[in-house]
Protein backbone atom coordinates (compact mmCIF):
# COMPACT_ATOMS: atom_id res chain seq x y z
CA UNK A 1 0.00 0.00 0.00
CA UNK A 2 1.29 3.47 -0.85
CA UNK A 3 2.70 5.57 2.01
CA UNK A 4 -0.10 7.41 3.87
CA UNK A 5 -0.33 11.17 3.57
CA UNK A 6 -0.19 12.86 7.00
CA UNK A 7 0.58 16.17 8.66
CA UNK A 8 2.20 16.47 12.06
CA UNK A 9 -0.16 17.13 14.94
CA UNK A 10 0.66 20.20 17.02
CA UNK A 11 1.61 19.98 20.68
CA UNK A 12 -1.25 18.86 22.92
CA UNK A 13 -2.97 21.75 24.62
CA UNK A 14 -3.71 21.52 28.34
CA UNK A 15 -7.41 22.04 27.84
CA UNK A 16 -10.38 19.76 27.50
CA UNK A 17 -10.81 18.51 23.94
CA UNK A 18 -13.41 20.19 21.79
CA UNK A 19 -16.53 18.31 20.71
CA UNK A 20 -14.97 17.69 17.30
CA UNK A 21 -11.65 16.57 18.75
CA UNK A 22 -13.39 14.22 21.19
CA UNK A 23 -15.36 12.65 18.36
CA UNK A 24 -12.25 12.37 16.18
CA UNK A 25 -10.34 10.62 18.97
CA UNK A 26 -13.23 8.27 19.64
CA UNK A 27 -13.50 7.22 16.00
CA UNK A 28 -9.75 7.03 15.42
CA UNK A 29 -9.49 4.50 18.22
CA UNK A 30 -11.84 2.03 16.54
CA UNK A 31 -10.12 -1.22 15.53
CA UNK A 32 -11.44 -4.41 13.96
CA UNK A 33 -9.68 -6.42 16.64
CA UNK A 34 -11.99 -6.83 19.59
CA UNK A 35 -14.99 -5.47 17.71
CA UNK A 36 -18.19 -7.53 18.17
CA UNK A 37 -18.53 -10.16 15.45
CA UNK A 38 -22.01 -8.84 14.67
CA UNK A 39 -20.53 -5.48 13.68
CA UNK A 40 -18.24 -7.07 11.11
CA UNK A 41 -21.05 -9.23 9.73
CA UNK A 42 -23.53 -6.37 9.41
CA UNK A 43 -20.91 -4.06 7.88
CA UNK A 44 -20.12 -6.65 5.22
CA UNK A 45 -23.85 -7.09 4.58
CA UNK A 46 -24.15 -3.32 4.12
CA UNK A 47 -21.38 -3.30 1.53
CA UNK A 48 -22.81 -6.28 -0.37
CA UNK A 49 -26.34 -4.85 -0.35
CA UNK A 50 -25.14 -1.46 -1.54
CA UNK A 51 -23.13 -2.99 -4.40
CA UNK A 52 -26.23 -4.86 -5.53
CA UNK A 53 -28.40 -1.77 -5.40
CA UNK A 54 -25.78 0.26 -7.25
CA UNK A 55 -25.46 -2.29 -10.04
CA UNK A 56 -29.24 -2.44 -10.37
CA UNK A 57 -29.28 1.36 -10.80
CA UNK A 58 -26.50 1.49 -13.40
CA UNK A 59 -28.85 2.34 -16.31
CA UNK A 60 -30.99 4.92 -14.52
CA UNK A 61 -31.32 8.19 -16.48
CA UNK A 62 -29.58 10.17 -13.75
CA UNK A 63 -26.58 7.83 -13.96
CA UNK A 64 -26.39 8.21 -17.74
CA UNK A 65 -26.36 11.99 -17.38
CA UNK A 66 -23.58 11.88 -14.79
CA UNK A 67 -21.54 9.53 -16.97
CA UNK A 68 -21.90 11.80 -19.98
CA UNK A 69 -20.90 14.84 -17.93
CA UNK A 70 -18.13 13.43 -15.75
CA UNK A 71 -16.80 10.26 -17.36
CA UNK A 72 -17.65 10.00 -21.07
CA UNK A 73 -14.53 7.93 -21.74
CA UNK A 74 -12.47 5.35 -19.92
CA UNK A 75 -9.62 6.71 -17.79
CA UNK A 76 -7.17 3.77 -17.50
CA UNK A 77 -5.42 5.26 -14.47
CA UNK A 78 -8.64 5.89 -12.58
CA UNK A 79 -10.90 3.80 -10.36
CA UNK A 80 -13.89 1.67 -11.28
CA UNK A 81 -17.33 2.92 -12.18
CA UNK A 82 -19.75 0.15 -11.30
CA UNK A 83 -21.46 -1.70 -14.10
CA UNK A 84 -19.92 0.30 -16.93
CA UNK A 85 -16.57 -1.35 -17.79
CA UNK A 86 -14.76 1.93 -17.38
CA UNK A 87 -12.73 3.95 -14.91
CA UNK A 88 -12.71 7.61 -13.98
CA UNK A 89 -10.79 10.05 -11.82
CA UNK A 90 -11.43 9.06 -8.24
CA UNK A 91 -13.47 12.16 -7.32
CA UNK A 92 -15.74 11.66 -10.34
CA UNK A 93 -16.00 7.92 -9.74
CA UNK A 94 -17.12 8.24 -6.12
CA UNK A 95 -19.74 10.81 -7.11
CA UNK A 96 -21.13 8.61 -9.88
CA UNK A 97 -21.03 5.42 -7.82
CA UNK A 98 -22.53 7.20 -4.82
CA UNK A 99 -25.44 8.52 -6.86
CA UNK A 100 -25.84 5.15 -8.58
CA UNK A 101 -26.10 3.38 -5.22
CA UNK A 102 -28.93 5.66 -4.13
CA UNK A 103 -30.66 5.99 -7.50
CA UNK A 104 -33.30 3.36 -6.72
CA UNK A 105 -33.68 4.40 -3.07
CA UNK A 106 -33.27 0.70 -2.26
CA UNK A 107 -30.19 1.00 -0.03
CA UNK A 108 -29.93 0.51 3.73
CA UNK A 109 -31.05 2.82 6.53
CA UNK A 110 -30.00 3.62 10.09
CA UNK A 111 -32.39 5.69 12.14
CA UNK A 112 -32.00 8.60 12.71
CA UNK A 113 -29.06 9.06 10.31
CA UNK A 114 -30.66 8.15 6.99
CA UNK A 115 -28.81 6.06 4.37
CA UNK A 116 -25.41 5.28 5.92
CA UNK A 117 -23.70 3.20 3.26
CA UNK A 118 -24.37 5.32 0.16
CA UNK A 119 -21.92 8.16 0.97
CA UNK A 120 -19.27 5.99 2.67
CA UNK A 121 -18.90 2.76 0.68
CA UNK A 122 -17.98 4.49 -2.63
CA UNK A 123 -15.09 6.23 -0.89
CA UNK A 124 -13.84 3.21 1.06
CA UNK A 125 -13.93 0.96 -2.01
CA UNK A 126 -12.46 3.50 -4.42
CA UNK A 127 -9.53 4.44 -2.17
CA UNK A 128 -8.86 0.79 -1.40
CA UNK A 129 -8.75 0.08 -5.14
CA UNK A 130 -6.51 3.05 -5.85
CA UNK A 131 -4.10 2.52 -2.99
CA UNK A 132 -4.00 -1.27 -2.83
CA UNK A 133 -5.50 -1.42 0.65
CA UNK A 134 -6.60 -4.72 2.11
CA UNK A 135 -10.17 -5.76 2.67
CA UNK A 136 -9.65 -5.39 6.42
CA UNK A 137 -8.46 -1.80 5.98
CA UNK A 138 -11.43 -0.96 3.77
CA UNK A 139 -13.84 -2.58 6.21
CA UNK A 140 -12.39 -0.66 9.16
CA UNK A 141 -12.66 2.58 7.18
CA UNK A 142 -16.27 1.83 6.30
CA UNK A 143 -17.28 1.06 9.89
CA UNK A 144 -15.52 4.21 11.13
CA UNK A 145 -17.30 6.30 8.48
CA UNK A 146 -20.70 4.96 9.46
CA UNK A 147 -19.87 5.58 13.12
CA UNK A 148 -19.01 9.22 12.41
CA UNK A 149 -22.15 10.02 10.45
CA UNK A 150 -24.42 8.28 12.95
CA UNK A 151 -22.83 9.97 15.96
CA UNK A 152 -23.01 13.37 14.29
CA UNK A 153 -26.66 12.73 13.41
CA UNK A 154 -27.32 11.98 17.09
CA UNK A 155 -25.47 15.16 18.04
CA UNK A 156 -27.57 17.19 15.60
CA UNK A 157 -30.86 15.84 16.95
CA UNK A 158 -34.18 15.58 15.08
CA UNK A 159 -34.42 19.32 14.37
CA UNK A 160 -31.74 19.05 11.68
CA UNK A 161 -33.83 16.74 9.52
CA UNK A 162 -37.05 18.50 10.47
CA UNK A 163 -35.65 21.80 9.19
CA UNK A 164 -35.30 20.29 5.72
CA UNK A 165 -31.71 19.06 5.70
CA UNK A 166 -31.13 15.62 4.18
CA UNK A 167 -28.89 13.80 6.67
CA UNK A 168 -27.59 11.34 4.07
CA UNK A 169 -26.06 14.35 2.35
CA UNK A 170 -25.01 16.42 5.36
CA UNK A 171 -23.76 14.03 8.02
CA UNK A 172 -22.93 11.61 5.23
CA UNK A 173 -20.20 14.04 4.15
CA UNK A 174 -18.53 13.53 7.53
CA UNK A 175 -18.87 9.76 7.14
CA UNK A 176 -17.16 9.86 3.76
CA UNK A 177 -14.42 12.12 5.13
CA UNK A 178 -13.82 9.72 8.01
CA UNK A 179 -13.52 6.68 5.76
CA UNK A 180 -11.13 8.53 3.48
CA UNK A 181 -9.08 9.83 6.40
CA UNK A 182 -8.71 6.31 7.76
CA UNK A 183 -7.29 5.02 4.49
CA UNK A 184 -5.06 8.09 3.99
CA UNK A 185 -3.61 7.97 7.49
CA UNK A 186 -5.14 11.28 8.56
CA UNK A 187 -5.55 11.47 12.34
CA UNK A 188 -5.12 13.78 15.32
CA UNK A 189 -5.58 17.47 14.63
CA UNK A 190 -5.49 16.80 10.90
CA UNK A 191 -8.71 14.81 11.26
CA UNK A 192 -10.44 17.74 12.96
CA UNK A 193 -9.43 19.89 9.99
CA UNK A 194 -10.90 17.23 7.70
CA UNK A 195 -14.15 17.45 9.66
CA UNK A 196 -14.08 21.21 9.30
CA UNK A 197 -13.58 21.00 5.55
CA UNK A 198 -16.37 18.41 5.34
CA UNK A 199 -18.74 20.47 7.47
CA UNK A 200 -18.38 23.64 5.43
CA UNK A 201 -19.27 21.67 2.27
CA UNK A 202 -22.10 19.59 3.74
CA UNK A 203 -25.49 20.31 2.18
CA UNK A 204 -28.60 18.66 0.78
CA UNK A 205 -32.26 19.69 0.92
CA UNK A 206 -35.34 17.52 1.37
CA UNK A 207 -37.34 19.61 -1.08
CA UNK A 208 -35.65 17.71 -3.92
CA UNK A 209 -36.97 14.30 -2.81
CA UNK A 210 -38.60 12.56 -5.75
CA UNK A 211 -36.11 14.03 -8.23
CA UNK A 212 -32.66 13.07 -9.51
CA UNK A 213 -31.09 15.42 -7.01
CA UNK A 214 -31.80 13.16 -4.03
CA UNK A 215 -29.44 10.41 -5.30
CA UNK A 216 -27.00 13.16 -6.24
CA UNK A 217 -26.78 13.96 -2.52
CA UNK A 218 -25.10 10.64 -1.79
CA UNK A 219 -22.62 11.17 -4.61
CA UNK A 220 -21.70 14.72 -3.64
CA UNK A 221 -21.34 13.69 0.02
CA UNK A 222 -18.90 10.98 -1.08
CA UNK A 223 -16.92 13.34 -3.31
CA UNK A 224 -16.84 16.22 -0.81
CA UNK A 225 -15.85 13.95 2.06
CA UNK A 226 -13.05 12.48 -0.01
CA UNK A 227 -11.84 15.97 -0.90
CA UNK A 228 -11.94 17.00 2.75
CA UNK A 229 -9.64 14.17 3.81
CA UNK A 230 -7.27 14.62 0.86
CA UNK A 231 -6.90 18.34 1.56
CA UNK A 232 -6.43 17.82 5.29
CA UNK A 233 -3.72 15.27 4.54
CA UNK A 234 -1.82 18.01 2.70
CA UNK A 235 -2.12 20.53 5.52
CA UNK A 236 -5.27 22.38 4.39
CA UNK A 237 -6.88 24.10 7.38
CA UNK A 238 -10.40 24.65 8.60
CA UNK A 239 -12.36 25.18 11.81
CA UNK A 240 -11.07 22.44 14.13
CA UNK A 241 -14.29 22.44 16.14
CA UNK A 242 -16.84 22.57 13.35
CA UNK A 243 -19.32 20.68 15.55
CA UNK A 244 -18.95 22.99 18.55
CA UNK A 245 -18.16 26.41 17.13
CA UNK A 246 -20.49 29.35 17.00
CA UNK A 247 -21.77 29.55 13.42
CA UNK A 248 -20.33 26.10 12.77
CA UNK A 249 -22.11 23.12 11.26
CA UNK A 250 -24.19 22.13 14.29
CA UNK A 251 -24.91 25.66 15.45
CA UNK A 252 -26.32 26.73 12.09
CA UNK A 253 -28.15 23.53 11.11
CA UNK A 254 -29.72 22.35 14.36
CA UNK A 255 -31.80 23.97 17.06
CA UNK A 256 -31.22 21.18 19.60
CA UNK A 257 -27.55 20.18 19.55
CA UNK A 258 -26.79 17.35 21.99
CA UNK A 259 -23.05 16.68 22.17
CA UNK A 260 -23.49 14.08 24.92
CA UNK A 261 -25.76 12.01 22.68
CA UNK A 262 -23.19 12.12 19.91
CA UNK A 263 -20.34 11.03 22.17
CA UNK A 264 -22.26 8.53 24.32
CA UNK A 265 -20.54 5.15 24.77
CA UNK A 266 -22.01 2.12 23.01
CA UNK A 267 -21.55 -1.61 23.36
CA UNK A 268 -21.25 -2.01 19.59
CA UNK A 269 -20.61 0.30 16.63
CA UNK A 270 -23.61 2.03 15.10
CA UNK A 271 -23.40 -0.14 11.99
CA UNK A 272 -25.20 -2.96 13.86
CA UNK A 273 -28.38 -0.86 13.71
CA UNK A 274 -28.60 -1.12 9.91
CA UNK A 275 -32.04 -1.76 8.45
CA UNK A 276 -32.39 -3.15 4.93
CA UNK A 277 -34.97 -2.38 2.32
CA UNK A 278 -37.16 -5.02 0.73
CA UNK A 279 -39.41 -2.48 -1.00
CA UNK A 280 -37.89 -0.15 -3.61
CA UNK A 281 -39.28 3.03 -2.06
CA UNK A 282 -38.58 5.52 0.73
CA UNK A 283 -38.08 3.64 4.00
CA UNK A 284 -40.77 5.69 5.75
CA UNK A 285 -43.37 4.11 3.43
CA UNK A 286 -42.40 0.57 4.44
CA UNK A 287 -44.50 0.37 7.61
CA UNK A 288 -47.62 1.17 5.60
CA UNK A 289 -46.64 -1.18 2.77
CA UNK A 290 -46.21 -4.05 5.24
CA UNK A 291 -49.53 -3.32 6.94
CA UNK A 292 -51.36 -3.02 3.61
CA UNK A 293 -49.84 -6.28 2.36
CA UNK A 294 -50.95 -8.05 5.52
CA UNK A 295 -54.49 -6.72 5.18
CA UNK A 296 -54.69 -7.71 1.52
CA UNK A 297 -53.48 -11.27 2.16
CA UNK A 298 -55.46 -11.92 5.32
CA UNK A 299 -58.69 -10.40 4.05
CA UNK A 300 -58.27 -11.43 0.41
CA UNK A 301 -58.88 -7.82 -0.49
CA UNK A 302 -59.08 -6.53 -4.04
CA UNK A 303 -59.30 -2.89 -5.14
CA UNK A 304 -62.95 -3.39 -6.14
CA UNK A 305 -63.89 -4.11 -2.52
CA UNK A 306 -62.28 -0.98 -1.10
CA UNK A 307 -64.25 2.16 -0.28
CA UNK A 308 -61.59 4.22 1.50
CA UNK A 309 -58.18 3.87 3.14
CA UNK A 310 -56.59 5.80 5.99
CA UNK A 311 -52.85 5.65 6.69
CA UNK A 312 -51.94 6.91 10.16
CA UNK A 313 -48.28 7.99 10.32
CA UNK A 314 -46.05 10.18 12.50
CA UNK A 315 -46.30 13.83 11.52
CA UNK A 316 -42.65 13.91 10.39
CA UNK A 317 -43.54 11.67 7.44
CA UNK A 318 -45.39 14.55 5.78
CA UNK A 319 -42.18 16.35 4.93
CA UNK A 320 -40.55 13.25 3.47
CA UNK A 321 -42.92 10.94 1.59
CA UNK A 322 -46.28 12.63 1.19
CA UNK A 323 -46.34 13.49 -2.52
CA UNK A 324 -50.07 13.45 -3.08
CA UNK A 325 -50.26 12.90 -6.83
CA UNK A 326 -46.94 11.49 -8.06
CA UNK A 327 -46.33 11.99 -11.75
CA UNK A 328 -43.09 10.01 -12.11
CA UNK A 329 -41.62 6.76 -10.90
CA UNK A 330 -39.24 8.65 -8.60
CA UNK A 331 -42.14 10.56 -7.09
CA UNK A 332 -44.02 7.29 -6.50
CA UNK A 333 -41.21 6.24 -4.16
CA UNK A 334 -42.04 9.22 -1.94
CA UNK A 335 -45.83 8.93 -1.97
CA UNK A 336 -47.49 7.16 0.95
CA UNK A 337 -50.74 7.24 -1.00
CA UNK A 338 -49.27 5.49 -4.04
CA UNK A 339 -47.10 2.96 -2.21
CA UNK A 340 -50.06 1.94 -0.04
CA UNK A 341 -52.20 1.62 -3.16
CA UNK A 342 -49.56 -0.54 -4.82
CA UNK A 343 -49.52 -2.89 -1.84
CA UNK A 344 -53.31 -3.12 -1.67
CA UNK A 345 -53.42 -3.82 -5.41
CA UNK A 346 -51.05 -6.75 -4.97
CA UNK A 347 -48.17 -5.16 -6.90
CA UNK A 348 -44.70 -6.40 -5.95
CA UNK A 349 -42.98 -3.38 -4.43
CA UNK A 350 -39.72 -5.34 -4.23
CA UNK A 351 -39.45 -4.99 -8.02
CA UNK A 352 -37.53 -1.79 -8.67
CA UNK A 353 -38.93 -1.67 -12.24
CA UNK A 354 -42.41 -1.13 -10.79
CA UNK A 355 -41.46 2.42 -9.85
CA UNK A 356 -41.66 3.94 -13.31
CA UNK A 357 -43.57 6.76 -14.95
CA UNK A 358 -46.09 4.31 -16.43
CA UNK A 359 -47.01 3.12 -12.94
CA UNK A 360 -47.64 6.70 -11.85
CA UNK A 361 -50.14 7.11 -14.70
CA UNK A 362 -51.95 3.74 -14.55
CA UNK A 363 -55.68 4.53 -14.22
CA UNK A 364 -56.48 1.64 -11.85
CA UNK A 365 -53.66 2.61 -9.48
CA UNK A 366 -54.50 6.30 -9.63
CA UNK A 367 -58.11 5.48 -8.75
CA UNK A 368 -57.03 3.39 -5.77
CA UNK A 369 -54.47 6.00 -4.72
CA UNK A 370 -57.19 8.62 -4.63
CA UNK A 371 -59.07 6.55 -2.03
CA UNK A 372 -56.09 6.83 0.34
CA UNK A 373 -55.85 9.62 2.90
CA UNK A 374 -52.91 10.34 5.21
CA UNK A 375 -53.50 10.95 8.92
CA UNK A 376 -50.38 12.45 10.59
CA UNK A 377 -51.39 11.69 14.20
CA UNK A 378 -49.56 8.43 14.88
CA UNK A 379 -47.59 8.48 18.13
CA UNK A 380 -44.65 6.14 18.56
CA UNK A 381 -43.35 3.56 16.15
CA UNK A 382 -45.00 2.19 13.03
CA UNK A 383 -47.89 3.16 10.80
CA UNK A 384 -51.51 2.00 10.89
CA UNK A 385 -53.48 1.24 7.73
CA UNK A 386 -57.27 1.16 8.06
CA UNK A 387 -59.44 0.01 5.16
CA UNK A 388 -63.18 0.66 4.95
CA UNK A 389 -64.81 -1.84 2.62
CA UNK A 390 -67.89 -1.29 0.49
CA UNK A 391 -69.81 -3.81 2.59
CA UNK A 392 -69.25 -1.51 5.64
CA UNK A 393 -66.59 -3.68 7.28
CA UNK A 394 -63.51 -1.95 8.63
CA UNK A 395 -60.14 -3.73 8.93
CA UNK A 396 -56.89 -2.35 10.31
CA UNK A 397 -53.27 -3.42 10.79
CA UNK A 398 -50.07 -1.80 12.09
CA UNK A 399 -46.73 -2.16 10.35
CA UNK A 400 -43.39 -1.53 12.04
CA UNK A 401 -40.01 -2.10 10.37
CA UNK A 402 -37.95 0.02 12.76
CA UNK A 403 -36.09 -2.77 14.55
CA UNK A 404 -32.90 -4.41 13.19
CA UNK A 405 -32.97 -8.14 12.55
CA UNK A 406 -30.62 -9.81 15.04
CA UNK A 407 -30.81 -13.16 13.22
CA UNK A 408 -27.87 -12.37 10.98
CA UNK A 409 -27.89 -15.78 9.28
CA UNK A 410 -31.48 -15.29 8.13
CA UNK A 411 -30.66 -11.71 7.17
CA UNK A 412 -27.69 -12.88 5.09
CA UNK A 413 -29.88 -15.34 3.22
CA UNK A 414 -32.50 -12.70 2.49
CA UNK A 415 -29.91 -10.15 1.38
CA UNK A 416 -28.19 -12.65 -0.89
CA UNK A 417 -31.53 -13.36 -2.60
CA UNK A 418 -32.03 -9.63 -3.03
CA UNK A 419 -28.48 -9.25 -4.39
CA UNK A 420 -28.89 -12.00 -6.97
CA UNK A 421 -32.18 -10.54 -8.11
CA UNK A 422 -30.78 -7.04 -8.44
CA UNK A 423 -27.60 -8.11 -10.25
CA UNK A 424 -29.06 -10.74 -12.59
CA UNK A 425 -28.46 -8.55 -15.67
CA UNK A 426 -25.29 -6.81 -14.53
CA UNK A 427 -23.40 -9.85 -13.22
CA UNK A 428 -25.22 -13.09 -13.91
CA UNK A 429 -25.12 -16.00 -11.48
CA UNK A 430 -21.42 -16.85 -11.41
CA UNK A 431 -20.06 -13.34 -10.93
CA UNK A 432 -22.80 -12.55 -8.40
CA UNK A 433 -21.69 -15.55 -6.34
CA UNK A 434 -18.11 -14.31 -6.55
CA UNK A 435 -19.02 -10.85 -5.25
CA UNK A 436 -21.09 -12.36 -2.45
CA UNK A 437 -18.16 -14.56 -1.43
CA UNK A 438 -15.70 -11.67 -1.39
CA UNK A 439 -18.06 -9.55 0.71
CA UNK A 440 -18.66 -12.38 3.16
CA UNK A 441 -14.90 -12.67 3.70
CA UNK A 442 -13.96 -9.05 3.13
CA UNK A 443 -11.58 -8.81 6.09
CA UNK A 444 -9.43 -11.64 4.68
CA UNK A 445 -8.91 -10.12 1.22
CA UNK A 446 -5.30 -9.01 0.57
CA UNK A 447 -6.67 -6.30 -1.74
CA UNK A 448 -9.91 -5.43 -3.53
CA UNK A 449 -8.73 -5.54 -7.14
CA UNK A 450 -10.88 -8.55 -8.03
CA UNK A 451 -13.95 -7.03 -6.37
CA UNK A 452 -13.40 -3.78 -8.30
CA UNK A 453 -13.04 -5.66 -11.60
CA UNK A 454 -16.21 -7.68 -10.96
CA UNK A 455 -18.21 -4.57 -10.07
CA UNK A 456 -16.83 -2.69 -13.05
CA UNK A 457 -17.85 -5.51 -15.34
CA UNK A 458 -14.35 -6.19 -16.58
Amino acid sequence: MAEALTIEAREDRAIAPSVTAALAAQISGMQLEGMPAAALTVAKQCVMDWIGVALAGRDEPLVRILLEELAPDDAPGGVSIFGHARRARIDDAVLINGAMGHALDFDDVILPMGHPTAPVAPVALALAEQRGASGAEALAAFIAGVEAECRISRLMGPSHYAKGWHSTATTGTFGAATAAARLLGVSGEALTHAFGIAGTQAAGLKSVFGTMSKPLHAGTAARNGLLAARLAARGFTSDTDILGSKQGFADTQSSAVDAEAGLAPRDAPWVVEALYKYHAACYLTHDAIEAANQLRIEGRLTPELIEAVSVKVPSGHLGVCNIQEPATGLECKFSLRMTTALALAGEDTFQEALFCDETARRPDLVALRDKVSIDPTQVGRGSVVTVRLKDSRVVSRQGDVSQPNRDLVAQQDRLERKFRHLTARALGGGRADAVIDICRHLETQPDLKRLAALCRGA
